[in-house]
């Protein structure tokens, strides 16, 4: 239990450590250059800190953190998606304004999560504030990042469909065929009823942590 503890401790810290260095790249960039050349300024470590991400979808099947599978995947899906489907895929709209406050709503999302998970599991508590602040940022930061996200997706529609990039046609060996430009498509149509269901998850999440500090 106490390796168990000490590993998760050691991720959160790491976790933390790269989103925060996407998040001072993007401000960076941003207040220096603009916000056209923020995705060149945090490619790397975005990926980097968007794909390890995976490791918490694994963790959650293992029982390793708490976060039910369920509310984690879809949400590391949809990123990934934007990481590589959108962002790495289409340069067409890598320049675009939305990619800042997407990758600054990820950072500090990411950074106040990690961090309050880290002060738990090493030191057994987080600060009161911190706990506000892990159950409230959401308010703000998920609409950010929501909207960004759509928005990255719409507008890379037009370049998705005359590039046929990840297309499949017919005829080939495999007798299949897979269109990437309808399968982003159904991408988007999720986010209908998907956002509204993670925003309502959290904030049953927030009403309980902020309940339970209460009554302690």
């Amino acid at each position: 239990m106490l390796f168990t503890s000490d590993l998760s401790a050691i991720k959160s810290i790491l976790f933390c450590s790269l989103w925060a260095q996407v998040l001072y790249f993007a401000v960076k960039t941003l207040k220096e250059t603009g916000h056209e050349h923020v995705y060149d300024a945090v490619e790397k470590p975005l990926q980097l800190a968007q794909t390890a991400a995976v490791l918490e979808i694994l963790h959650g099947l293992v029982g390793l953190v708490r976060s039910p599978v369920s509310a984690t995947l879809p949400q590391i899906g949809s990123r990934l998606f934007l990481t590589w489907g959108i962002l790495y895929s289409f340069p067409e709209v890598q320049s675009h304004f939305l990619v800042a406050s997407l990758v600054i709503s990820w950072s500090i999302t990411e950074i106040i999560r990690y961090s309050f998970f880290g002060l738990k599991e090493a030191l057994g508590f987080a600060p009161s504030w911190h706990l506000w602040l892990r159950y409230s940022s959401f308010l703000v930061l998920y609409p950010t990042g929501i909207t960004s996200e759509v928005g990255l997706i719409y507008l890379a529609l037009p370049h998705i469909k005359t590039s046929e990039m990840y297309s499949v046609r017919m005829p080939n060996t495999l007798n299949f065929s897979f269109d990437f430009f309808y399968a982003t498509i159904l991408v988007l149509a999720i986010y209908v009823p998907g956002s509204p269901h993670m925003y309502r998850y959290m904030l049953g999440q927030r009403k309980r942590a902020l309940s339970k500090s209460k009554r302690e």
